[in-house]
């Protein structure tokens, strides 16, 4: 596996210039820069564990005090209140729209529901990803304050309770399951409806971290309404699933002990509390002037001329080079049609996968008009090209 998005001394260098942003500064060419840098760095990251190499990045990171949890200290709090408003409207999208897949939108569909479809299926894939973010916050934080905001502020095991319940990332879509993996959706075999997937399996997690971490079973109150949400989670708690994930058998008895003991009295105790800063420094930094920064990125950032557009679509095709996608794409590709793995891909887009030509043939009536889409834009670029 090639792993040489860029070199360590490159690193070094895009770590060093890294700094924060106005609000107004955003989509601006000098924030653009940076964006690539991090992009590349985080690019480089994913490929040197995966490969377990050396580190480089990380090592950069820390050694600069820009290390995620080592680091951030007080802004965590910050990043917790954000996985909380991702996961609740995660949670009440679900609740509100039910488990069938929605119909396909027209191809004459305005502009406006195209990109509200677009800002929509962003939302979703955002919010499954603070999954990955609270999960990784409830491995590595020991802070107080941290604690303290996820399990007595945001009473988070509780929003992850409706999070199993409610199964945001599975499906039914005309007749057949599918679940959202790797950032869209696959179907699912039937022999493999009953294995879990990665998000899911970040929740359960994450549970685990929160109910059976010593520090988080004295902080949170165990009152008869989370007592009784808690408790719902026995039933998803087969033997199947402890088959797949053996740490939650001892998850199922902490639960079942739950269940037997008497509610504790409510806690009282002094609370000395930190607050989140930045979200509140935004918006009072901000406040009265969002007509004004709107109409600053209209015109600074949302009328650049056709070389600009072009050299910004230059700058983006090469930071997400298609060599170096594959590279970080964790598991083999799976087909299109049918889910399986798949090592055949289409001829003319190179984008979707198939494992043999009759999940291509079966599949070309709902593939051809996204083909066709992908084989225009590569067809502009081309012509772009030739005439820089």
């Amino acid at each position: 596996m090639d792993t040489s998005v860029i070199l360590p001394v490159e690193a070094e260098g895009f770590i060093q210039s890294l700094h924060m942003f106005s609000l107004k500064e955003v989509g601006s060419t000098r924030w653009f820069k940076q964006h690539e840098y991090i992009e590349k760095l985080n690019m480089q990251a994913i490929l040197n564990a995966s490969a377990a190499h050396n580190e480089f990045v990380k090592e950069l990171l820390v050694s600069h005090g820009k290390d995620s949890c080592d680091s951030a200290d007080d802004s965590v709090l910050d990043l917790v209140d954000y996985c909380h408003r991702k996961l609740t409207l995660l949670v009440s999208k679900r609740t509100r729209e039910g488990t069938t897949a929605p119909e396909p939108v027209c191809l004459t569909a305005s502009s406006l529901e195209a990109l509200q479809m677009q800002t929509a299926a962003q939302e979703f894939d955002i919010s499954l990803k603070a999954l990955s973010v609270l999960r990784y916050i409830t491995d590595h934080t020991d802070s107080i304050s941290v604690i303290s905001r996820i399990l007595c502020t945001h009473n988070l095991p509780c929003v992850l309770v409706q999070l199993i319940e409610t199964c945001p990332w599975s499906r039914c879509s005309k007749g057949d399951v599918e679940k959202y993996t790797n950032g869209r959706w696959q179907k699912i075999p039937t022999e493999d409806h009953l294995k879990i997937t990665k998000l899911e399996g970040q929740v359960w997690i994450s549970l685990y971290n929160l109910l059976l971490k010593e520090d988080c079973q004295r902080k949170y109150d165990f009152n008869n309404f989370n007592k009784n949400q808690l408790l719902k989670l026995r039933s998803f708690l087969t033997e199947v699933l402890i088959d797949q994930l053996p740490i939650l058998e001892e998850l199922r008895r902490f639960l079942a002990h739950l269940a037997i003991t008497d509610t504790a009295p409510p806690k009282k105790e002094l609370v000395l509390e930190q607050l989140p800063e930045i979200r509140n420094h935004i918006m009072s930094q901000n406040s009265g002037k969002w007509k004004a920064i709107a109409k600053f990125q209209v015109k600074e950032m949302f009328s650049l001329s056709e070389d600009d557009l072009r050299l910004q679509a230059q700058r983006l095709a090469q930071t997400y080079s298609l060599d170096v996608m594959e590279n970080l794409i964790p598991e083999k590709p799976k087909c299109g049609s049918c889910g399986k793995e798949a090592s055949k891909r289409c001829s003319q887009c190179q984008l979707q996968w198939y494992c043999h030509r009759e999940c291509q043939v079966n599949d070309w009536l709902r593939h051809k008009k996204i083909c066709h889409v992908y084989e225009a834009t590569e067809k502009i670029q081309r012509e772009l090209n030739i005439s820089s």
